[in-house]
């Protein structure tokens, strides 16, 4: 990629992301701006990583941690760390620069990723809430109704349905072509945004956010039920505020671009999609590191190592 001759406007110095006709425009900010912006993006790609790394060893390496729910926490730190490794570093670049260097193929494996592991984090958030429901609500029958093999049946669906609904709409040719009449050209050459066209605008609000209210509906059920239990139930109430802080302000944003003929600024779109990745972020905390356990884990991974056999033995609940 080349920059194209500069030109002044509105006060902003503006550059072109290729020397084509057609090319995107790239906002080239003074560098104190641009440094700050990348060490944010790389800082907030590192937290989302490196927490639920945590996550995936600990429950891994203990024995005492291999439980239905915890192999669901597991599942859930798993497609937040993908989206760290895999996704936000170059969302952080198409962020930054306002290009997308990365040629058109990538650009659609990228949507697919990312489409992918978000996706697939609402769906086990959801399903969390489904296994603290039973918890709360019916703890006699628990055990029973919460098994192995539930956990993997969540832990399979919960992969797929965000597998085959991408690949669906991104990979289907007969599907672009029979619905070419929703399909939003890609503005400028050096644009990334496949996702979002007004098919997907409107099919998005309902599965990224129809989650979300049986989370809501369920953590009601259970508040009615346990409401003296007034450190878990702050917790949960924690969780739902923050997936809808993070997510509520990209869906419904999508979902009124697609009417408008996409208006929204560049700038605004990509801090909505930033406050979307956060999420991914805010899981390690919310579920897992609040407990005394996982910091006790934490602790022993970080003195004595993962390779000493005999800390994997350790009763974390004591």
């Amino acid at each position: 990629p080349f920059q194209g001759n500069s030109q002044e406007s509105k006060g902003m110095l503006i550059a072109s992301c290729y020397e084509v006709n057609g090319s995107c425009h790239r906002t080239l900010h003074p560098f104190g701006v641009h440094l700050a912006i990348y060490l944010a993006c790389a800082l907030g790609t590192l937290i989302t990583v490196l927490g639920n790394l945590l996550v995936v060893i600990v429950v891994s390496h203990f024995q005492a941690l291999h439980t239905p729910t915890n192999f669901l926490l597991l599942s859930l730190a798993l497609a937040d760390m993908l989206l760290g490794l895999t996704v936000l570093p170059f969302s952080t670049v198409r962020s930054v620069e306002s290009c997308w260097y990365f040629g058109d193929d990538f650009c659609k494996l990228h949507t697919f990723l990312d489409t992918l592991f978000c996706l697939t984090s609402i769906f086990h958030l959801c399903f969390i809430s489904v296994d603290r429901h039973c918890a709360i609500c019916d703890p006699l029958l628990y055990p029973t109704k919460f098994t192995l093999r539930v956990a993997c049946m969540c832990i399979g669906v919960g992969w797929a349905v965000p597998m085959v609904y991408t690949s669906v709409f991104l990979y289907t040719k007969e599907i672009a072509e029979g619905l070419g009449h929703f399909l939003q050209d890609v503005p400028c050459v050096g644009s990334c945004q496949l996702l979002f066209n007004k098919l997907w605008g409107w099919l998005n609000f309902p599965v990224f956010f129809f989650p979300c209210l049986i989370t809501i509906a369920l953590y009601v059920k259970i508040f009615t039920v346990a409401n003296k239990q007034a450190r878990l139930i702050n917790n949960m109430n924690k969780t739902v505020g923050v997936y809808l802080l993070c997510w509520l302000p990209f869906t419904i944003d999508t979902m009124i671009d697609s009417l408008l003929n996409f208006i929204t600024p560049p700038v605004l779109f990509d801090t909505l999609i930033w406050f979307a990745y956060f999420n991914s972020a805010c899981n390690p905390l919310i579920y897992v590191f609040s407990y005394h356990w996982f910091r006790k884990a934490v602790k022993l991974v970080l003195t004595q190592g993962i390779f000493c056999s005999r800390t994997s033995r350790v009763d974390l609940y004591q």
